[in-house]
């Protein structure tokens, strides 16, 4: 292993196909640490499932991530997915945490879809509680009702879809991702907390994730300022 052998999280990568969406058996995962691309640690192929299962890999200690420190709270690996018919998928910066079970799923091209490879890796930035951000757009606690396109729905729903408009709400040169609700939720939180956490400050982060989206789903807040979206948080 690496740097943090005393500690490890588990890792298991699901690979399907777009054109059937099923499970893709046979596939290989090639495993390496962001900063040693080249080296490869592990190399595993899928099960009929589409599954490598759970692969163990090192982690900084679980304490890093329980209160704010200088010390990175995980490690980054970088995954080179291949299956034959199947265009190569690269995913940088998978997150590994400490006692943690890991998920990561990725769907490949057909190799026939489109005949000039592109390099389009998946990179996956720093979690927020590690990486700077610039901050977040302030908005004002309490909103004036007054503004047209607020509070028309009859009671508040939980929507199927999430549209995340990824710039500001005025931007309208920005780009619109249909995002399933239960998808978006869990996206925001994996950005958000860290799975270390005690279950029930995970809970309470979860809650008031939901009901932040809620809210502007309810007031419809950001359909007055340009269209009916979630902006990116």
């Amino acid at each position: 292993m690496d740097q943090y052998s005393s500690d490890t999280g588990n890792l298991n990568v699901i690979v399907t196909g777009t054109d059937s969406y099923s499970p893709l058996s046979s596939a290989t995962i090639e495993i390496a640490n962001t900063g040693e691309p080249n080296r490869i640690l592990e190399s595993i192929t899928t099960d009929q499932n589409g599954q490598t299962g759970y692969i163990e890999l090192s982690a900084p200690p679980r304490e890093y991530s329980m209160e704010p420190t200088d010390n990175q709270p995980y490690s980054e690996y970088n995954l080179k997915i291949s299956a034959p018919g199947y265009q190569e998928g690269l995913i940088s910066g998978v997150q590994i945490f400490s006692g943690e079970n890991g998920l990561q799923s990725i769907v490949l091209l057909p190799s026939e879809q489109t005949p000039d490879y592109v390099y389009n890796p998946i990179v996956i930035g720093g979690h927020t509680l590690w990486e700077y951000y610039p901050p977040k757009i302030a908005e004002p606690e309490i909103k004036p009702l007054a503004e047209s396109g607020e509070i028309v729905l009859s009671r508040v729903v939980v929507p199927e879809t999430i549209v995340v408009h990824d710039g500001v709400p005025s931007d309208s040169t920005a780009t619109d991702y249909y995002v399933p609700y239960i998808d978006y939720i869990k996206n925001v939180a994996c950005c958000e907390i860290y799975s270390t956490w005690p279950e029930s400050t995970i809970e309470a982060n979860l809650l008031a994730i939901m009901s932040f989206t809620l809210n502007r789903v309810y007031t419809e807040w950001y359909r007055s300022h340009h269209s009916f979206r979630v902006a990116k948080i």
